[in-house]
Formats: structure tokens, sequence, C-alpha cells
């Protein structure tokens, strides 16, 4: 296992993190155990969950493991996320002071701990100020009830809306943003990632396997079926197989991670997330599993270095397509100028 700082603080975390939205869905207690385990047992040392995971079930089940770990517990720095709905009453969701309030208060229940090492903002609210949202994590900072802050699930300008505005305010500033990042889904290279690499906040890509399509474990125009995500759900939400399937970059992508893998001696997974952890601003990239045998192939990612053929093959097969302004080669060389010298 790497280690690196959480962003621009001081912090230090693991370059691989352990993301828990399978725990109490598609791991029960058990296994969600056993995985925390095996990532621990490996070096990990940073936890990602949210409030909505399986409606505060894997907060409830990390909870109980880090009471049941006090050693490894001291080591891990646990990240939770608030905004979407945990009831249904018009205040049960959204960036209000208000409702981050009781979700902070009720994350820390469920999680058994008296303060959260990095509270993310897990998407944005159009409703609610900036300001009443950065001055209530600026409190929660004061008040010790949290490290850091970041962000999910924001678009670039939205990013540095907050962050210039924290600055302005002589508030705490944001330290991350996750977002899904990985071969089949490279749009945040636009305006995210700059933003992120502007403001100095560390990028933590969720889905790097994107959904499992990475993994090399579907083949092309068969309908997945058995204990996978797409085998029990064909239609799950933005890795739907119909889409993707329907996409020829898709299955170029997947043929070239294929490809460098029988190159490096890997797998197909390993590939796609050393290409994912080789990104600018990338500082440590979520790992979801539903088995520890999965788990422990995405560990062995930690320390696979891409050779730069491999990193320049894999990300010209996988180019997102763009039109040629703004973000094509007509809108990419506009800003630039060439220094005039004289003489």
């Amino acid at each position: 296992m790497r280690y690196t700082t959480l962003g621009p603080s001081g912090t230090v975390v693991s370059t691989q993190c352990l993301g828990t939205m399978t725990f109490g869905a598609e791991a029960d207690e058990e296994t969600s155990g056993r995985i925390l385990e095996e990532y621990v047992a490996a070096g990990g040392t940073f936890v990602d969950t949210a409030d909505v995971y399986s409606k505060g079930t894997s907060e409830e089940i990390i909870g109980r493991w880090l009471r049941s770990h006090p050693e490894d517990a001291r080591q891990l720095v646990i990240t939770t996320k608030g905004r979407f709905p945990m009831g249904t009453g018009p205040n049960d969701l959204g960036l209000s002071r208000r409702h981050l309030r009781m979700a902070l208060e009720d994350s820390l229940r469920r999680l058994g701990v008296e303060h959260l090492d990095l509270y993310q903002m897990h998407a944005w609210d159009g409703l609610t100020p900036i300001e009443e949202t950065l001055r209530f994590l600026d409190d929660a900072v004061s008040s010790g009830k949290i490290s850091y802050y970041g962000f999910s699930n924001y678009l670039g300008w939205q990013l540095v809306k907050a962050a210039e505005t924290a600055k302005a305010h002589h508030w705490s500033r944001p330290v991350t943003l996750q977002p899904q990042y990985n071969l089949l889904v490279r749009d945040i290279e636009h305006e995210v990632v700059p933003a992120c690499l502007d403001a100095g906040v560390g990028l933590l890509p969720w889905s790097p396997l994107a959904g499992g399509w990475l993994s090399g474990k579907y083949q092309r125009d068969q309908t997945p079926s058995g204990a996978s995500r797409l085998g029990e759900d064909p239609n799950r939400g933005m890795e739907a197989w119909g889409p993707r399937n329907a996409e020829e970059r898709t299955w170029q992508v997947i043929e070239e991670v294929a490809d460098v893998a029988r190159d490096e001696g890997v797998t197909s997974a390993q590939v796609a997330l050393a290409w994912v952890a080789a990104q600018p601003a990338v500082t440590s990239v979520i790992l979801g599993a539903r088995t520890v045998d999965q788990l422990r192939d995405n560990l062995a990612a930690a320390d696979l270095e891409l050779a730069p053929e491999h990193l320049d093959r894999l990300s010209e097969v996988s180019a997102p397509p763009v039109p040629d302004y703004p973000y094509g080669p007509a809108g990419v060389r506009q800003p630039h100028r060439a220094l005039i010298q004289e003489g």
C-alpha cells in the first residue's frame, strides 16, 4: 500500500480508499467485516461511506466494527457524506444548516464516534445558498466535529464557487472532490479536473471500474446474468447494460485494457485502477467490493505502475469524443499564447 496526503491537508491516507456502499446491501455484516479486516491488513487506512448507503446500515456496520477493533480504528481515516433524503419531510435532505446539523449528528451516532476526519457534501444543492453550507462546515471544523470537508459529484464551476467563497470569508476550505472517474467516463477532465488543480483539491474517484465493466467480466452482446451488479440488474443506473453495450468505444476500451493486462501480467481490474491512480489531482481511488476476493484483486493494484506506453495507449483509446469547440483542438488552442521576445 502507498500513502499520500489528503488533498492539500497534512493528514496521510492510503492511495486506495475502501468504499462501503455495498455494506448492508450486496455484502452482509459478516462479509463486510472480513472486507474491512482484509483492507486494514493490506495497509489501508481510508474508509468512505455515506448516510444513504443502505439507509444508514453501512455506517452502523462500520461503527460496530470500529468498536470491536479499537487499535485499528485509531489508524483509520473515516469519511461519510450527507445531502440525500433520510426521511420524507421537506427538510430531510439538502445542504441547509438545519439538515446538515441533523445529518452529521446522526452519522456520528451511527459510526459511534465524536469526530469525523472528512465530511463530504454528496451533491450540489441549488436551493441552499453556498454561504449557508460553507458556514456550517466551517463551524463544524471549529467545534471539532470534523477535521476537513469536501464535495461529491460537483461540477467545475460549483467547486470553484465554493472554494473561492470559503477563501473570501476566511473559512476552512475544501480538501477533496469525489466524482465518477474511469476509462469509460472521462468527461470530468474538461472542467472538473482543471478546477481541482486550480483550487488545490484532491480527487477521490468513485466507480474506477465503471461498475465492473473494466474488470473484463462482461462479454459483448451477452446480457449479464448471475451474481454481479448487472447480472442482478441489467438496467442499473449509469452502468446499464444496453447503452454501454451498444457503444463501440466501450468494447475498444475493454479490449485495450485486457491487452495491457496481458503485457503487464496482471488483471484487467488492476490495470484500470492503476490508470485512474496515475491521473492528475487523484489522491485516493475508491474501491467498491462485494466480496473479499474482489477486494484482494483490487488491492494488488496499489503498487502497480503502468509503463508510459501503456498509459498512453489506454488514454488514447478511451479519449471521450468532443466537438471541436470548446473542448476539442480549436478550443484547447484558443487560450494559449506564445511569449514574444524582442531582439
